[in-house]
């Protein structure tokens, strides 16, 4: 998979993209591979835990998160990562799933202490579990529905 590029990584920088539909990114975003069933288990964490209600979810299998992450230069029909968009600013790997954390407030934001370790560390360890998760914990024959509580947390 490749790296988001420096010159993606201008903040805002994909609304300027005209393959990018637009949409409301006022709230932080999270893109998530709806048919890995790792993946809907941690949006159903994330949705138990988000306080606020303020997190939003497109799966990556919807038009506006594959223009993302054409956009970002990651592959798409693959969807190894997790992009988190908010404040105009992309993050992928494990510094999108050490942002959920520290978004969901305590005690999941102590996990966001894991940045200490080196970025090539952490990505290492994401990338064999992003490698694996389908074999270890299956997959969906369609995307991740929501209930109808949390339909408005998704964007489609």
């Amino acid at each position: 998979m490749s790296r988001v590029t420096r010159s993606k990584s201008i903040p805002f920088g994909y609304r300027r993209d005209s393959a990018v539909p637009a949409f409301d990114g006022a709230s932080p975003i999270i893109i998530f591979d709806g048919k890995c069933m790792l993946c809907s288990h941690f949006v159903q964490f994330v949705l138990r835990n988000d306080r606020r209600g303020r997190l939003r979810f497109p799966a990556a299998q919807a038009p506006l998160s594959e223009a993302i992450y054409a956009y970002l230069g990651l592959q798409t029909g693959d969807f190894e990562t997790y992009v988190v968009l908010e404040n105009g600013t992309a993050r992928v790997k494990s510094d999108a799933a050490l942002r959920i954390f520290a978004l969901l407030g305590l005690p999941c934001s102590l996990m966001f202490l894991g940045r200490i370790a080196p970025r090539f560390a952490r990505d290492g360890i994401y990338d064999w579990v992003a490698r694996n998760r389908l074999r270890w914990f299956g997959a969906r024959a369609t995307c991740y529905v929501p209930t109808a509580a949390q339909r408005e947390r998704f964007i489609a």
